[in-house]
Protein backbone atom coordinates (compact mmCIF):
# COMPACT_ATOMS: atom_id res chain seq x y z
CA UNK A 1 0.00 0.00 0.00
CA UNK A 2 1.63 3.51 -0.59
CA UNK A 3 -0.51 6.54 -0.29
CA UNK A 4 -1.90 8.95 -3.46
CA UNK A 5 -2.66 12.12 -3.92
CA UNK A 6 -5.85 13.17 -6.12
CA UNK A 7 -7.55 15.81 -8.15
CA UNK A 8 -8.51 18.38 -4.88
CA UNK A 9 -5.02 19.00 -5.19
CA UNK A 10 -4.83 20.15 -8.71
CA UNK A 11 -4.37 23.79 -8.78
CA UNK A 12 -3.99 24.29 -5.35
CA UNK A 13 -0.65 22.43 -4.70
CA UNK A 14 -0.28 23.43 -0.79
CA UNK A 15 2.76 21.31 0.21
CA UNK A 16 2.26 21.07 3.81
CA UNK A 17 2.48 17.28 3.04
CA UNK A 18 6.20 17.96 1.63
CA UNK A 19 6.78 19.58 4.71
CA UNK A 20 6.17 16.50 6.95
CA UNK A 21 7.13 13.03 5.02
CA UNK A 22 9.87 11.63 6.92
CA UNK A 23 11.53 10.18 3.21
CA UNK A 24 10.51 13.35 1.23
CA UNK A 25 8.55 11.03 -1.51
CA UNK A 26 6.43 13.84 -2.35
CA UNK A 27 7.25 15.32 -5.25
CA UNK A 28 5.74 18.18 -7.74
CA UNK A 29 4.13 16.66 -10.58
CA UNK A 30 3.40 19.56 -12.34
CA UNK A 31 -0.35 20.30 -11.81
CA UNK A 32 -0.33 18.60 -8.36
CA UNK A 33 1.50 17.15 -5.79
CA UNK A 34 2.29 13.06 -6.39
CA UNK A 35 3.44 10.73 -4.15
CA UNK A 36 6.59 8.39 -5.33
CA UNK A 37 5.02 4.43 -4.42
CA UNK A 38 8.49 3.15 -4.47
CA UNK A 39 9.72 5.36 -1.70
CA UNK A 40 6.57 5.92 -0.16
CA UNK A 41 6.29 4.18 3.70
CA UNK A 42 3.39 4.18 4.59
CA UNK A 43 3.15 6.19 7.44
CA UNK A 44 0.17 8.45 6.60
CA UNK A 45 1.42 11.58 7.99
CA UNK A 46 0.85 13.41 4.54
CA UNK A 47 -2.94 12.66 4.93
CA UNK A 48 -4.53 14.59 8.12
CA UNK A 49 -2.35 18.11 6.81
CA UNK A 50 -3.48 17.80 3.52
CA UNK A 51 -5.89 21.40 3.41
CA UNK A 52 -7.86 20.15 0.35
CA UNK A 53 -8.58 16.87 1.85
CA UNK A 54 -6.75 15.13 -1.53
CA UNK A 55 -4.66 12.48 -0.15
CA UNK A 56 -5.82 8.85 0.58
CA UNK A 57 -4.39 5.24 1.13
CA UNK A 58 -4.33 3.26 -2.23
CA UNK A 59 -6.76 0.81 -1.01
CA UNK A 60 -9.31 3.90 0.02
CA UNK A 61 -8.77 6.24 -3.22
CA UNK A 62 -12.58 7.00 -4.18
CA UNK A 63 -13.61 5.43 -7.26
CA UNK A 64 -13.97 8.56 -9.08
CA UNK A 65 -10.31 9.11 -8.66
CA UNK A 66 -8.74 5.14 -8.91
CA UNK A 67 -6.62 6.89 -11.85
CA UNK A 68 -4.79 8.63 -9.57
CA UNK A 69 -3.24 5.54 -8.88
CA UNK A 70 -2.02 4.72 -12.35
CA UNK A 71 -1.00 8.29 -13.01
CA UNK A 72 1.33 8.57 -9.80
CA UNK A 73 2.89 5.11 -10.93
CA UNK A 74 3.26 6.33 -14.76
CA UNK A 75 5.03 9.05 -13.79
CA UNK A 76 7.78 7.85 -11.86
CA UNK A 77 7.94 4.72 -14.09
CA UNK A 78 8.82 6.93 -16.73
CA UNK A 79 11.56 8.66 -15.00
CA UNK A 80 9.33 11.78 -13.48
CA UNK A 81 11.74 13.39 -10.96
CA UNK A 82 11.15 16.33 -8.64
Amino acid sequence: MTYVVTSPCAGTKDKSCVDVCPVDCIHDGGEQMLIDPVECIDCGACEPVCPVDAIFAEQEVPAGERGAIEAARAFFDDGGTP
